[in-house]
């Protein structure tokens, strides 16, 4: 594949869930009445299942794959990294101040900070680990490893972008129907998106530095990724009315993201 090719299809891998973030986030400047309830519950179960999906055919089965033929179990590498992909996100979830859009109880530590800046931070650790899931998959295309294709890294970006778009808006909608102006509540819901290009290539310099650690920070992606499923996405598809149609997205994400990977990679 030429050299320029595979330039621009890790710069659009890069790219693209920034893209969908942003493109969500616009949608302050078109929705008038806001997002139903129903609505929201659908687009909050989609993401879920694409993230879910995105962990297991994108980072978990090639962790297991990569472990192969080294002199510990095959499973070893893609438990530890799974475990501690959680366990991390658990403590910045635990430390790190934070509001979470829907409610005024803040969580981690009291450092005095605005209600906004909280909010941010929120956002920031629910965007991180899909930043974390491409630049794992990309470092592992540019280190030649053979189970990693760039069409994979595609079809990983792809599939996060595709989630964003219903994660800006339903980042950036709230924050008007609370009274913030609609250029603000856009540049919020973008900020947040930027997380994703930065986490990305934090992990394609650690990995690129560390190459054997790949089937522990392929897992390690998926363990981050699906903590954020299991701790935001899934317990707010269930509260109150409308918890069906949570259920209905997470299937559709699933399989959507599914058949991009299979189809892609």
């Amino acid at each position: 594949m030429p050299d320029d090719l595979i330039i621009g299809g890790l710069c659009i891998a890069l790219i693209l869930p920034f893209a969908g973030n942003t493109l969500g986030a616009a949608f302050v400047f078109f929705m008038r009445r806001g997002m139903s309830e129903w609505f929201q519950k659908l687009l909050l179960g989609f993401a879920a299942g694409v993230m879910i999906a995105a962990s297991v055919w994108s980072l978990i089965i090639p962790s297991l794959e990569a472990a192969e033929g080294s002199t510990l179990p095959t499973w070893l590498p893609a438990t530890v990294g799974f475990l501690g992909g959680m366990l991390l996100l658990l403590l910045i979830d635990h430390f790190m101040p934070h509001l979470h859009i829907g409610t005024d109880e803040p969580e981690g530590v009291d450092a005095g900070l605005k209600k906004h800046t909280m909010m941010l931070f929120a956002l920031a650790i629910h965007n991180l680990p899909e930043g974390m899931a491409v630049g794992v998959v990309l470092a592992g295309f540019l280190e030649g490893d053979v189970l990693v294709s760039l069409a994979s890294v595609l079809s990983l970006s792809i599939g996060i972008a595709i989630q964003n778009i219903p994660e800006g808006a339903i980042v950036s909608m709230p924050l008007v129907q609370n009274g913030m102006r609609k250029g603000k509540a856009f540049a919020l819901g973008t900020a947040c998106g930027a997380v994703e290009p930065l986490g990305a290539l934090l992990m394609v310099a650690i990995t690129s530095l560390m190459t054997p650690l790949l089937p522990y920070v392929l897992s390690f992606a998926a363990g981050a990724m699906m903590y954020v499923v299991t701790e935001e996405l899934i317990p707010e598809t269930q509260e109150g009315r409308h918890t069906n149609i949570g259920t209905i997205g997470v299937a559709i994400g699933f399989v959507l993201m599914m058949i991009l990977d299979i189809a892609l990679g």
